[in-house]
């Protein structure tokens, strides 16, 4: 019998389980850390990060969530999330080869239950109004997305 807590809920359905399993673990460790977060966040770029978090000091983390070495190699895109973060960290299985994730982002260990950053990335401040853009489109995003927790039937798709 699967336990009702332990059921991975995927935001878009778009992920593999194996990075929906990621991405909860990546989740549950970001907020004992402190942080808010928020997945599947389009940015302004028409990128969407996988895993976006807040801490109450108002850094912006971006995690991108590679599912298996195969994943990894045919998506160079992560460039594009440097310009909407502080610090861009990668997110992992344990059987995920470690040593090929670029020296510049951090690196976190995950899987269904939780996480461990292995490496911390190296921090590019963002400046004032990209903060701001992202602290908005954040906050909207999880205000949008409790609205329709609340009310499924409100007539918006997110």
């Amino acid at each position: 019998m699967l336990d009702r807590d332990d059921v991975i809920v995927a935001f878009d359905g778009r992920q593999s389980p194996v990075a929906a399993e990621i991405q909860r673990g990546v989740s549950r460790a970001l907020r004992l850390r402190g942080h808010s977060v928020v997945t599947e966040l389009p940015l302004a770029n028409g990128r969407r990060a996988d895993v976006v978090a807040l801490s109450g000091g108002g850094d912006v983390l971006i995690v991108e969530i590679k599912s298996c070495l195969l994943d990894y190699q045919s998506d160079g895109k992560w460039h594009d999330y440097l310009p909407y973060c502080d610090q861009l960290y990668f997110a992992v299985a344990a059987d995920f080869p470690c040593e090929i994730i670029p020296v510049e982002a951090g690196l976190i260990l995950a899987d269904r239950y939780g996480a461990e950053m292995m490496r911390e990335a190296i921090e590019q401040r963002l400046t004032a109004a990209r903060r701001k853009a992202m602290m908005l489109a954040f906050a909207r995003a999880a205000a949008l997305r409790l609205q329709r927790h609340l009310d499924p039937g409100c007539g918006f798709e997110i």
